[in-house]
């Protein structure tokens, strides 16, 4: 068994925020959440986030897990400190407990899994994961022998100039025998300038302590202001990316192209530039999107294809087509081989197989059935300045253009509606409906004004 806990009390002061840094997000994922979620994977006995700055919004930023539980820091008063304020909460515990760090989001489930391995494999009293940077400077330096047993850790300041040779960090993250670390946490000073309580010198009252390195450096960065938060999204990128071309997705133009990694994928999908997709987006094999679109916690079928259009909180099923300049939001439904074209625009409306609203038209709060035909121009008058009410519309039924559907309204199926009209009565199946006025034309008529010119 082991225990996590995630240091997420700071303010993060450098990011010029008044949100806590760990709730900032990455990828559409907070940082915090991010960091819990890669430990998941072992399946750890407890899970206890150390909260400080506006713990309320940390809590709420991890309401989903149930499980969790949080420990309030008072003051920051450094790592150690953090850590510190567990002894209570693990009393009696006697396995392995996991430290991470809430503001590094990039640490890979495997990575802690080799580190948990190893501690345990060794029977370590401690074990830190390291990290060769090409180039350390401002870090402390880790030195080990030849077995990776831990020799010493010294500050950069402190360092000769051999020693600032030496490329070897400290993580900052941890994996200890708790029972050994609860006998030493109280031994912690706070003999330093900051006058806070280092983790890192705990390592001087265990034994033994073994290094881990890290493979890839990207791993162990961490989020200090918006600069690092946005390399973050890079490396981030670059890993989503990489993996789903691997799975067989082409990325048109991969460095134009953003991909949350909650995003799902089969293989044949094609991504055109320009093309964002977010959340709990998924898409079907064969479909091509983009350029110029944004798909967000939607889920799109089998041979869709969407241009220069934005989709969010809706369904698309196979074989429509969806823009250009098209906007679907709040709960769309669009059934299979539908057409939705240019400049239209649907909001918590569902579509049946084989409708097209091909131009120009606004339909909200609608129901269609199949194979309706929606003329350019028309649109559902949803709101009375009150509420909003609900428009159906039957099978197989025809608008004309520039025609105005006043809710609430059913039409039936095989109806057809004249070009120019305003329909504010039901209408049964099998209809012809003409709501407009009779043309009136005044030969030799001219405004007052142009007579008088002429």
């Amino acid at each position: 068994m082991v225990a996590v806990a995630i240091l997420a009390a700071g303010r993060g002061t450098r990011m010029k925020s008044d949100l806590p840094k760990v709730c900032h997000t990455l990828g559409s994922v907070s940082l915090v959440e991010r960091v819990l979620k890669s430990c998941l994977s072992l399946t750890p006995s407890r899970i206890l986030v150390i909260v400080g700055y506006q713990s309320e919004r940390v809590k709420k930023s991890l309401e989903a897990y149930s499980t969790v539980e949080f420990v309030e820091q008072t003051e920051q008063l450094g790592t150690g400190h953090a850590v510190q304020q567990l002894l209570p909460y693990l009393e009696g515990f006697t396995e392995e407990l996991l430290v991470l760090n809430g503001d590094v989001p990039l640490l890979r489930s495997s990575t802690i899994k080799q580190l948990l391995d190893t501690h345990k494999t060794h029977q370590n009293a401690a074990t830190l994961l390291t990290a060769h940077l090409s180039n350390p400077k401002g870090y402390g330096r880790v030195f080990c022998d030849g077995q990776n047993l831990l020799k010493q850790i010294v500050e950069e300041r402190d360092c000769t100039p051999e020693q600032k040779q030496n490329r070897r960090i400290n993580a900052g993250i941890y994996c200890f025998n708790w029972p050994q670390l609860a006998k030493a946490l109280p031994k912690l000073e706070a003999n330093n300038d900051q006058k806070e309580y280092y983790l890192t010198d705990m390592v001087k009252f265990l034994e033994p302590v073994m290094a881990v390195d890290v493979e890839d450096e990207q791993e162990i960065s961490g989020i200090n202001d918006r600069k690092q938060l946005a390399c973050a999204y890079e490396i981030l990128q670059s890993r989503v990316k990489d993996a789903w071309m691997e799975r067989g997705v082409t990325l048109v133009d991969p460095a134009s192209i953003t991909i949350d990694d909650t995003v799902k994928l089969q293989p044949d999908v094609t991504i055109e530039p320009q093309t964002h997709l977010r959340g709990k987006t998924q898409i079907g094999s064969g479909s091509r999107i983009g350029p110029g679109s944004l798909i967000e916690n939607s889920q799109l079928g089998e041979n869709v294809t969407v241009l220069y259009s934005v989709i969010s909180d809706s369904v698309v099923k196979d074989g429509t087509r969806i823009g250009p300049y098209a906007h679907l939001r709040g709960h769309v439904e669009v059934g299979e081989s539908c057409r939705v074209g240019n400049f239209v625009e649907l909001k918590n409306t569902t579509l049946g197989g084989r409708t097209n609203v091909a131009h120009l038209s606004y339909l909200g709060d609608a129901q269609l059935g199949n194979k309706v035909n929606i003329g350019a121009g028309t649109i559902t008058a949803n709101y009375d300045g009150v509420k909003k009410h609900r428009t159906q519309i039957g099978d197989r039924t025809k608008t004309g253009s520039n025609s105005v559907l006043v809710a609430p309204l059913t039409l039936g199926q095989d109806v057809t509606i004249a070009a120019g009209s305003t329909v504010t009565e039901d209408v049964p199946d099998d209809c012809l409906v003409l709501a407009r006025t009779r043309q009136v034309v005044k030969p030799g008529w001219r405004l007052k004004n142009q007579a008088e010119k002429s």
